[in-house]
């Protein structure tokens, strides 16, 4: 959404008519290397005027509530680009996540009966669009973000809030209807294709996925093993499955994965298209979930209320190192105090002008061009040779330009001396 280069921002239609010129997005700010536009401001626009909706905001009341919220658009927008961009330079990957995270949208959508045919990825990119306006690359651009972001958020704030352990199994105690879940299990896959293939090929196959399993279980990375030999679409990520319930999966799959614990591998599955090999991640159990697997979601919620004034002090330090110039008209309302971000247009810049004063006072410094020598030639002006005393300890005195040119010495007499190039 955001990251686009400046030149896009306008195009100049070229009919011979310097006047000719259509604006197709207008840049309201630069982020460093990014840029907001104003598209992406009305796009956070419609999204606060759409959750106000979805809050059940009524009109009356909604034109002064998405006044003040949209009144922080152009700051939430900066603070988003600005935590992406640390998270970068903190080498962060959020890839597996993103997988994850859309794979339970896909999943709810297609339970939900909201899109039925969802479980066809095509089907859920189509829908997907339709929901949001937006491609599905777009929308799992957004994903990326706004996990990359939590992650920043996690690693520089909320890792050096302290919160007691005592405050965290006593909120357990007290809301353990917020953590009863359903049964879900989590896993990765690797594929080897048998599409297309002879029976001879089909029994290599067979062999090369038990060849995996033995690696695989003897302690090889799965995920690294997905990676290089997977046939699957998942390969890309690590062969990252979406989380599933009871139902979800193929009987003979299910009646494998949902009773082995953490870490199993399973053996080869002949499948229509190959063999499946899985990898149990974690598993959910149906019922009460246990203190130890919600602890840090709870020392989450109870660390939030401390965390937002570290988060602004967090991103104020990064306003404060950053290439930042705003557009007249917009506001950031998280601005760092005392940072210079109005526009720099080029086309308006002015050049440099002095002062007469400041002339005269580096008048001792200027050396006039018509008495500079000119190397190579016969009408380099001589310095007067001056006839001094030196006094003891006083270093020489220069000498006059009589002393040959660099090179001359070795120059035979009588040769003629170099002359300049030529002038074009």
């Amino acid at each position: 959404m955001h990251f686009r280069f400046c030149a896009a921002a306008c195009v100049f239609v070229s009919m011979g008519l310097a006047s000719d010129v259509r604006v197709v997005e207008e840049i309201v700010a630069k982020v460093n290397s990014d840029i907001i536009t104003k598209g992406d401001i009305e796009d956070t626009r419609r999204q606060i005027e759409t959750e106000l909706k979805g809050q059940g905001v009524d009109n009356k009341s909604l034109d002064k509530a998405l006044k003040e919220r949209s009144a922080d658009a152009l700051r939430d927008q900066i603070d988003q680009l600005l935590l992406v961009q640390h998270g970068k330079d903190l080498n962060i990957n959020v890839d597996s996540e993103v997988t994850k995270r859309i794979g339970q949208i896909q999943i709810e959508t297609a339970n939900a009966g909201r899109c039925p045919d969802c479980t066809d990825p095509d089907k859920f990119h189509e829908w997907i669009h339709e929901q949001t306006g937006k491609t599905f690359e777009d929308f799992k651009q957004q994903i990326k973000n706004q996990i990359l972001t939590q992650r920043v958020i996690g690693q520089e704030v909320m890792s050096r809030i302290n919160v007691p352990s005592g405050d965290v199994q006593k909120y357990y105690e007290e809301h353990k209807a917020e953590f009863v879940r359903e049964e879900q299990i989590f896993l990765r896959e690797i594929l080897i294709s048998t599409e297309g293939k002879t029976p001879d090929q089909v029994a290599q196959a067979e062999k090369r996925a038990k060849d995996i399993v033995v690696r695989a279980r003897k302690g090889e990375r799965f995920g690294e093993l997905a990676k290089q030999y997977s046939d699957a679409e998942t390969k890309d990520n690590f062969g990252e499955l979406p989380p599933y319930k009871r139902g979800q999966l193929k009987k003979e799959i299910e009646d494998i994965v949902f009773k082995a614990k953490k870490g199993y591998v399973t053996d080869p599955v002949r499948m229509a298209n190959g063999f499946e090999i899985l990898r149990v991640e974690d598993r959910y159990e149906a019922g009460q979930a246990p203190f130890e697997e919600v602890e840090n979601d709870i020392r989450e919620k109870i660390s939030m209320p401390r965390m937002q004034p570290k988060v602004r002090e967090l991103l104020t330090k990064l306003r404060e190192d950053a290439f930042l110039q705003i557009k007249t008209g917009y506001v950031d309302s998280g601005a760092a105090p005392g940072k210079d971000t109005s526009w720099k247009d080029p086309a308006q810049l002015k050049p440099q002008t002095t002062t007469k004063e400041e002339v005269a006072s580096h008048k001792h410094r200027k050396r006039l061009l018509w008495v500079m020598p000119i190397p190579g030639t016969s009408n380099a002006p001589k310095k007067t040779e001056t006839a001094q005393k030196q006094k003891p300890g006083e270093k020489p005195a220069e000498t006059s330009s009589t002393t040959p040119p660099s090179g001359s010495a070795d120059r035979p007499a009588g040769s003629p001396a170099p002359q300049p190039p030529p002038q074009q």
